[in-house]
């Protein structure tokens, strides 16, 4: 039996939080699960992780082998590095919005 420590989607829509589970690779994502390790929720800021590394590394010895964004947030657990992130993007209606209230209140300020 090939077992995966992955991310298991909870949550509303567009409103993701994740559990770290260990699970039977043949199941479905958000299916029967053997054992939850861990949360992970990229919503808040900063992001909250957390892990039973104690757990993680039984199982681990055991043979489960972790996805990658699971190795990558165990390695971040581990290494206690704050997540990096990411810039916010803004559309491009609001980048013309903002330039041009940015023009408007030039041509206020020199009058």
């Amino acid at each position: 039996m090939a077992v995966k420590i992955r991310l298991a989607r909870h949550g509303a829509k567009k409103r993701p939080y994740y559990r770290i589970v260990v699970a039977d690779s043949r199941m479905p994502r958000d299916g029967r699960y053997i054992e939850q390790v861990g949360r992970y929720n990229p919503l808040t800021n900063p992001k909250t992780i957390e892990i039973d590394l104690e757990k993680v590394d039984a199982w681990i010895s055991k043979g489960a082998q972790p996805t990658n964004s699971v190795s990558h947030l165990i390695d971040v657990v581990r290494n206690g590095q704050p997540v990096v992130e990411k810039k916010a993007k803004i559309s491009k209606k609001a980048a013309g919005k903002a330039a041009k209230a940015a023009e408007e209140a030039a041509e206020a300020a020199a009058e």
